[in-house]
């Protein structure tokens, strides 16, 4: 029989929500920024290269923020032991996927982010080239 947590439905929201920021920063850096772009590439190349299923899925992960967020939840919840909800397996389970969909939520929202700012950044540079060399607002 599953049974309620005795803390407050508020305060394992707010776990919840501050939980996810670090597991969406982890899966983030992992998958996409610079300081992993090696080793990420050597995944995807074994993720396409490998003859055992198992294998390429394996290697696949490192390159998914989606797929990696997965493992990086499951690591947190045997480091901090939350649960949502109910104790025992179901609160990990609940838990589990509550993380999962906030990370990406997350990562979502961050990744429309940086497409703005880089769409931003394009807009000037072409709006830089396009002015007169005399312009004065070109010189600045």
């Amino acid at each position: 029989m599953a049974y309620e947590l005795h803390q407050p439905l508020l305060h394992q929201f707010g776990t919840l929500l501050l939980l996810a920021l670090p597991i969406a920063c982890a899966s983030w850096t992992v998958t996409h920024e610079e300081v992993f772009r090696e080793p990420r590439e050597y995944c995807k190349r074994k993720s396409q290269d490998c003859g055992s299923l198992a294998q390429r899925k394996f290697f696949y992960l490192f390159t998914c923020e989606y797929c990696f967020s997965h493992y990086v939840t499951a690591l947190v919840l045997l480091v901090v032991r939350f649960q949502l909800l109910y104790t025992g397996w179901r609160g990990y389970l609940i838990a589990w996927f509550a993380l999962i969909w906030i990370a990406n939520i997350y990562m979502g929202v961050f990744n429309f982010l940086r497409l703005d700012i880089k769409h931003e950044n394009v807009s000037i540079a072409v709006e830089q080239t396009a002015l007169p060399a005399d312009s004065p607002q070109k010189q600045k």
